[in-house]
């Protein structure tokens, strides 16, 4: 991607350098999680499947383990934070993909007679405070609705690339936007239709609307990613695939049958491969926020 030069995002916390603990929870036999125990097995495979793109780690925990969202114990409050130093590339990246989401959004928002709400992305190591309780660097990037706030270990994109396969800068940027993809389900009011039905159906349902939640917001990345080609023409050849190889390596079947040999569909919570892979494109060709309405959709 050309993306040196362009716009950097004003709506950046570093808080790299305040501290906040480890990962911690993952030791010995197990975790408790909000005063339930869950198994070690259970953990790995929930931050598997909801390490990237999860709406909310904390919430597939607690679904996982047949209850409702979880807390984690609470840290010690964090210094102010700031903004990344401008010699930081991978920082300056993000932050220049935020600007784009920033752009784009603002812009299909205005189209439809409507304001766009700016999140925040909270760059940190470890573990943090957020508004859905304490996120840690293991459960991947996520978007909390409390407080709408983009969290991301830029060391998961080492993660990314060296254990999930999914190279390139653009893959890290459809990273980025997808967690947009969830501000804006938030912000269309979508998030809170399906978190208003969470004590209503059973968990088998809950997935499948969990399901047609993840893939909306891949497909609301590949309209991010056609409308900022438009506007700035800055994917370079390769682009493309990379996209849609990271969206193909993190479906739940591929990553189920790396971390448990086998696939269980109906324990998705994100989709499968070629589920995520098809509504990334359908985003991605159409360019058209009307074209992702996956809650709809008689086949996904």
């Amino acid at each position: 991607m050309k993306w040196e030069g362009n716009r950097q995002s004003d709506n950046v916390e570093d808080r790299r350098g305040t501290g906040g603990g480890g990962f911690g929870g993952l030791g010995g036999g197990g975790m408790r999680v909000g005063g339930r125990g869950i198994g070690l097995g259970t953990v790995v495979i929930a931050l598997l499947a909801g390490w990237i793109f999860g709406i909310n780690p904390l919430t597939i925990l607690g679904m996982a383990d047949g209850g409702g969202p979880v807390a984690m114990a609470p840290q010690p409050q964090q210094a102010p934070a700031q903004r990344p130093p401008a010699s930081d590339e991978a920082a300056a990246f993000v932050s220049t993909i935020f600007a784009s989401t920033e752009d784009v959004w603002t812009e299909q928002f205005r189209a439809g007679g409507a304001v766009y709400r700016k999140p925040t992305l909270v760059l940190f190591r470890g573990a943090t405070r957020t508004g859905c309780g304490v996120g840690q660097s293991a459960m991947g990037p996520f978007y909390c609705p409390a407080d709408e706030k983009v969290y991301l270990d830029l060391d998961f994109f080492d993660t990314l690339r060296r254990r999930l396969g999914a190279p390139g800068d653009f893959a890290q940027a459809y990273v980025v936007a997808h967690e947009v993809g969830h501000h804006v389900q938030k912000l269309l009011g979508i998030t809170d239709k399906v978190d208003a039905m969470r004590a209503r159906v059973g968990e088998a349902q809950m997935n499948a609307l969990s399901v047609r939640l993840e893939l909306q917001a891949d497909c609301l990345a590949g309209v991010w990613a056609n409308q900022s080609q438009k506007a700035k023409a800055w994917l370079d050849s390769g682009d493309i695939e990379e996209g849609l190889n990271a969206a193909s390596k993190i479906g739940d079947d591929t990553l189920q049958r790396q971390t448990q040999g086998t696939v269980v569909p109906e324990s998705f919570t994100h989709g499968s491969s070629a589920q995520r892979t098809r509504w990334f494109r359908q985003g991605l060709d159409s360019g058209h926020m009307d074209q992702c309405n996956t809650f709809e959709a008689r086949q996904l």
